[in-house]
C-alpha cells in the first residue's frame, strides 16, 4: 500500500467515524439498549471501504463536502445493518464480527434486528437531511441508495445466496448473485460520492460505475479467497464458514488459482475503466488495488 493511499486511508476512517459517532449522539433520546446496540456495530471498526470509496469518488469530481459525509454515512449505516442481520441465527448464523461477538450474541436477537432495522431508517434519514443539496439530487441519492439495498440489489443477493446452499451453480449465477449481494452497495457508494457533488458527466458516471462494478466483484472473489487462506484471528470472523455452509464460491468454482486471477482481471477493468481520468482518481486506482491485495 502506498503511502498517499495509507493516508487516504487514515483520514477517510477518522472523518467517517467522527461522522457516525455525531450522528448516533444526536439520538439520545433513543431507547438506551437500542442505541447501544447501534453503536456497538456502528463502531466497532471495519475497513470502512464503502465512506472511503465514496470519498474517493467524490474527490475525483471536486472537493469533499458536508454531503459527501451524508452519502459516507448513509453508505455505512445500511452495511452495518446488513452484517447484523446476516449474522442472525436466521441467516448465516455467525458468533464473530471484526473479532467481537456479533450483535445478536452481545445484545439478543431481538434487539439485533430492531438495531438492523433502525440503522436502515438512519441511512436514509442522512441523505434527506443532507445539507446544501439540490433537491433533484438529494431525490436521486435516495434512490439510489433504495434501489442497492432493496430486493433488486443487496437484499435481493442475499436472498440467492441463502438459497444457493448445498447447490452447484454455474459462474454466471454465482457473478449475478454478488453483484447485487457486495456488489450493489458498493457501486452507490461510488456513484452517490459522486452525484453528491452536483458536477458529476453522464460521461464521468458512467466510467465511475464500470468501475465500481469491476471492484465490487474484485471484492467477493477476495473475500472468498481469504475464507480460505486466512486464519480466524486475522479475518476477525469465522476462517471457512463458507465451506462449512456449503456455500458456492469463487473459489470452490475456479480453484484458488482461478480465483486469483480473476481478482487480477477485474482489477485490470477497474483500472482501464478509469483511463480518462487525470491523477485526481489515483486513489480510486489504488483502492481497486487494496481490494485485491487485502489479507483481512
Amino acid at each position: 500500500m502506498s503511502q498517499a493511499l495509507h493516508r487516504f486511508l487514515q483520514a477517510g476512517q477518522k472523518r467517517i467515524d467522527r461522522v457516525l459517532t455525531k450522528t448516533l449522539d444526536e439520538l439520545h433520546d433513543s431507547d438506551a439498549t437500542l442505541l447501544q446496540a447501534m453503536r456497538y456495530s456502528l463502531l466497532s471498526g471495519g475497513k470502512r471501504i464503502r465512506p472511503v470509496l465514496a470519498y474517493a469518488s467524490a474527490k475525483t469530481i471536486a472537493d469533499l463536502s458536508d454531503a459527501t459525509d451524508s452519502v459516507a454515512c448513509a453508505v455505512e449505516a445500511i452495511h452495518a445493518y446488513s452484517l447484523i442481520h446476516d449474522d442472525l441465527p436466521a441467516m448465516d448464523d455467525d458468533d464473530l464480527r471484526r473479532g467481537k461477538a456479533t450483535c445478536h450474541i452481545a445484545f439478543n436477537e431481538a434487539t439485533a434486528i430492531l438495531a438492523g432495522d433502525a440503522l436502515q431508517a438512519l441511512a436514509f434519514e442522512a441523505l434527506s437531511t443532507a445539507p446544501k443539496l439540490e433537491d433533484r439530487t438529494r431525490i436521486a441519492l435516495i434512490r439510489e441508495l433504495a434501489s442497492a439495498s432493496g430486493a433488486q440489489g443487496m437484499v435481493g443477493g442475499q436472498a440467492i445466496d441463502l438459497a444457493s446452499v448445498n447447490q452447484q451453480p454455474q459462474l454466471a449465477e454465482l457473478q449475478h448473485m454478488h453483484n447485487l449481494k457486495t456488489g450493489a452497495l458498493i457501486r452507490a457508494s461510488v456513484r452517490m460520492g459522486a452525484i453528491a457533488t452536483d458536477s458529476v458527466s453522464d460521461e464521468q458516471l458512467s466510467s465511475l460505475t464500470t468501475y465500481a462494478d469491476a471492484i465490487g466483484l474484485a471484492f467477493q472473489v477476495q473475500d472468498d479467497i481469504l475464507d480460505v487462506t486466512a486464519d480466524t484471528e486475522t479475518l476477525g470472523k469465522q476462517q471457512g464458514a463458507d465451506i462449512a455452509l456449503n456455500k458456492p464460491t469463487y473459489v470452490s468454482l475456479l480453484g484458488l488459482n482461478g480465483a486469483r486471477e480473476k481478482a487480477q482481471q477485474l482489477h485490470q477493468s477497474a483500472l482501464n475503466s478509469l483511463s480518462d481520468f487525470d491523477d485526481r482518481a489515483d486513489v480510486l486506482r489504488q483502492l481497486s488495488a487494496y481490494i485485491v491485495e487485502r489479507q483481512k
